[in-house]
């Protein structure tokens, strides 16, 4: 008799356990669901090593992007709107590295790759919000080289403090309005599943875990590949017309090489990885090309914001100056 009882309370509790991973958002429900995320699939050594190069990696990323935006802050030679602009894509490269990197750490050093339900969703808020605000920064960055090179004249004029305050504030509001339309549209969502193909939590490997239509979670997501799309296309329409530019003066040529080529890389490198995995996600096979697959879906995580403040600062000779005076009166207070 007891032994029944036993039974049937094992069966009862694994039946919560199944209903629970159905719905996570059930209300009365005291249990937590947990994803299992994708693996490395190496050795603890290599795990080792794996976790102390990114462990170094986080951290030169931090430096590199606090340094050139703390530069900017302190020399006014810098407070130009191309320089603004620039520490406002440091900052979200911090803000993206901060995202990824610390859950990335601890699958490293564990066996099993597990993460919460509420975890999974910060997650996905934190590394959207950095996509969408780091495409709609760099299309600001287009347009300030543009009016810069196409109408130097105006510059100025144009580019008035009040304009530069609102379009660093644009990327932001829009890169959160996109990520909370995302959310409520997910989170709504009753699971099947639990398994999620990918190093880290996306929107669309868990939209994909639902046990309901998700028609409306993939037109919202067409809609955000033709917003970005948009925002590609006037930053290709913006070079078309620096580039015509260029042809015509010796000057601009040089000012182009300086103040554009830096963003082209930038923008070329970040385009091509995050559009990669955007269309492996919804279109690859999951059973092939595993590695090629992880290293594009954290490239654009990790690259980015590493290569950004290095690119500029290597790049731009005011930057690299301020840089300089910087590192030395740091070196000369701790002598």
């Amino acid at each position: 008799m007891i032994y029944a009882k036993k039974k049937r309370f094992i069966k009862n509790k694994t039946c919560l356990s199944a209903c629970h991973l159905r719905s996570p958002n059930m209300e009365n429900s005291s249990h937590e669901m947990f994803f299992f995320l994708s693996t490395l699939n190496d050795t603890k050594s290599n795990k080792l090593i794996y976790f102390s190069c990114s462990f170094l990696i986080y951290l030169f990323t931090i430096f590199v992007n606090l340094t050139l935006v703390v530069s900017v802050m302190l020399d006014r030679v810098l407070h130009e709107p191309m320089y603004i602009f620039l520490c406002n894509l440091c900052v979200n490269g911090i803000y993206g590295a901060t995202g990824f990197y610390p859950k990335f750490l601890l699958d490293l050093l564990s066996d099993s790759h597990v993460i919460s339900y509420s975890a999974c969703l910060a997650q996905i808020c934190l590394v959207y919000t950095y996509v969408f605000c780091q495409l709609s920064n760099l299309t600001v960055m287009a347009y300030d080289r543009y009016v810069a090179i196409c109408k130097p004249l105006k510059y100025h004029p144009i580019m008035t403090p009040g304009k530069v305050g609102k379009l660093l504030l644009l990327p932001w509001l829009i890169s959160f309005c996109e990520t909370l339309v995302g959310y409520i549209l997910m989170a709504r969502l009753p699971l099947c599943g639990f398994k999620i193909d990918k190093l880290y939590c996306t929107s669309w490997d868990v939209v994909k875990l639902s046990c309901v239509d998700t028609s409306v979670n993939n037109l919202y997501g067409y809609i955000i590949l033709v917003s970005n799309f948009i925002q590609a296309l006037l930053i290709v329409i913006s070079y078309f017309h620096i580039i015509r530019a260029c042809l015509q003066s010796k000057a601009e040529q040089n000012k182009f090489m300086e103040t554009c080529l830096p963003h082209l890389i930038t923008l070329t490198t970040f385009y091509v990885s995050a559009a990669f995995d955007a269309l492996y996600a919804r279109y690859g096979s999951s059973s092939s090309l595993q590695g090629l697959r992880n290293f594009f879906s954290i490239e654009y995580l990790i690259i980015p914001p590493l290569l950004d403040p290095l690119i500029y600062g290597l790049k731009l000779k005011q930057i690299r100056r301020s840089v300089w005076r910087l590192l030395s009166r740091k070196v000369s207070a701790l002598m």
